[in-house]
């Protein structure tokens, strides 16, 4: 419009079809071997196959054990499940990522006992933040603050000394009023405080998966103005497009306190995977 004429949905389609060679060798890209973080999970959008229905888009983030962030695949399709992302992760390692510190996800059921059949060395991070959310949606509103305020006191902490002492404060204040919501904070607290073995300077970024949600954010304004996509095709190339210029961005720039937690770090694959 801007150049004074107009273009079909079908010929824009036709140009940007010479991303599919990019895209088809994107999703096929070896990967590096060690990753000492990586991030899993899935945002949805609506996709018209017979009809329109929103489906996951599984999104895998990694950061390198000096410190750079990497998108390291999308797969579109379906509803999220532990068995699609074991497909998903043993894609990932056959292409090359074979050994991993932390896997950071939510509590979707299946994932943790898919990730340790493929990386049964790897630890689990239970990303905090969504177990807050959840919680919240537990109680009335007039008790979220106050919860609020007990459960930031378990896992803003230096030690799971102070963790544990936190949550038996938390319980004795909450046991009576929720008793299911405060069993599922002890059922699931190895895994929410797993974050507390790493180096004290990079856990503010692997606590949580905000580093993952940030990135649907990026993929959900440059899609906000399209209802559905005709085609799976369609979507693999705006997320394609959005993936290079993330990791191109990502490349000169390393994640605070990875450079000063480094020799930690090499130490912990030492000591995991050999030299």
């Amino acid at each position: 419009t801007i150049l004074g004429d107009h273009y079909s949905a079908g010929t824009i389609s036709k140009v940007t079809e010479v991303v599919r060679e990019d895209v088809e060798a994107f999703q096929k890209h070896p990967l590096k071997k060690r990753y000492a973080v990586v991030f899993l999970d899935g945002t949805y959008l609506k996709l018209r196959r017979d009809h329109v229905a929103s489906e996951v888009v599984y999104v895998a983030i990694g950061i390198t054990p000096e410190g750079y962030r990497e998108i390291l695949g999308f797969y579109v399709g379906g509803q999220e499940s532990s068995l699609g992302w074991k497909d998903i992760l043993i894609d990932l390692y056959n292409r090359g990522m074979q050994e991993v510190l932390l896997a950071v996800f939510d509590g979707l059921p299946g994932l943790t006992e898919s990730l340790k059949e493929i990386y049964p060395k790897a630890n689990v991070q239970r990303c905090v933040l969504h177990k807050v959310r959840h919680s919240m949606h537990k109680v009335r509103q007039s008790e979220r603050q106050a919860l609020a305020v007990d459960l930031r006191r378990i896992y803003r902490v230096d030690s799971k000394e102070q963790a544990q002492e936190a949550f038996q404060a938390f319980e004795k204040n909450w046991q009576k009023l929720h008793p299911s919501l405060v069993e599922s904070w002890r059922k699931d607290l190895p895994a929410l405080l797993t974050f507390l073995n790493d180096p004290k300077d990079i856990r503010a970024s692997i606590y949580t998966s905000n580093i993952i949600e940030s990135t649907h954010n990026v993929f959900k304004q440059r899609v906000k103005t399209i209802r559905s996509f005709p085609e799976e095709q369609a979507v693999e190339k705006v997320f394609y497009l959005v993936a290079k210029g993330l990791n191109q961005k990502w490349e000169r720039v390393k994640m605070p306190g990875f450079v000063s937690a480094q020799s930690e770090i090499q130490k912990m694959f030492e000591k995991r995977y050999g030299i």
